[in-house]
């Protein structure tokens, strides 16, 4: 029997995911991942705050808030969203068809401090966890180096930082490995 769909609640946190369909790739060179955070900015943004993200090219993650005064549905609004990105992506230019991702977009509630500490830290140390670096902080296309630069930011960067402690607390939490044990509550 399927699991129930966790609904969109405004000013709820949530981790989610999702992953390409198959084999395939979600983002095969750098220009889909571009495309992906200006969409992201356009379609996302209003709707959600934006704590960690994370791209890799067969999956991503996002820790986000539902904004608090929606007007829209965050369910269609992401439905459309990867609708858009479908596409876009990958139908034209690499001659695909079906379906590019899975056929729902994950999501878990956080309803604990240690579920919202870790989700950020397990977000970051994604590409390390799966082989696309050695270093999670060499990986171009997640949250992490935003954290660290004083560039501007759409990211909810001093909310985390101070959830943190402020950086150096951030930049030791991030030094912590992962219970492979509890990664379940990661999507696994």
């Amino acid at each position: 029997m399927p699991t129930p769909k966790v609904q969109f609640e405004s000013g709820t946190f949530y981790h989610v995911w999702t992953h390409a369909n198959g084999l395939d790739n979600l983002f095969r060179e750098e220009d889909n991942y571009q495309f992906f955070f200006s969409k992201y900015a356009i379609y996302i943004h209003s709707l959600a705050k934006t704590f960690a993200y994370c791209l890799m090219p067969n999956h991503f993650h996002l820790m986000i808030q539902i904004r608090e005064s929606l007007v829209n549905n965050p369910s269609q609004a992401f439905s459309n969203f990867f609708k858009l990105l479908h596409p876009s992506i990958q139908q034209k230019k690499y001659q695909r068809k079906g379906s590019l991702f899975i056929p729902n977009i994950d999501r878990r509630k956080i309803e604990s401090d240690s579920y919202f500490t870790r989700c950020i830290t397990y977000i970051h140390q994604n590409p390390a966890n799966h082989g696309f670096v050695k270093d999670f902080r060499d990986w171009k296309f997640s949250s992490w180096k935003s954290f660290l630069s004083e560039s501007p930011t759409k990211l909810e960067k001093q909310v985390v930082l101070d959830w943190f402690g402020g950086i150096e607390g951030f930049i030791k939490d991030h030094q912590m490995k992962y219970n492979q044990e509890n990664e379940w509550i990661f999507g696994k």
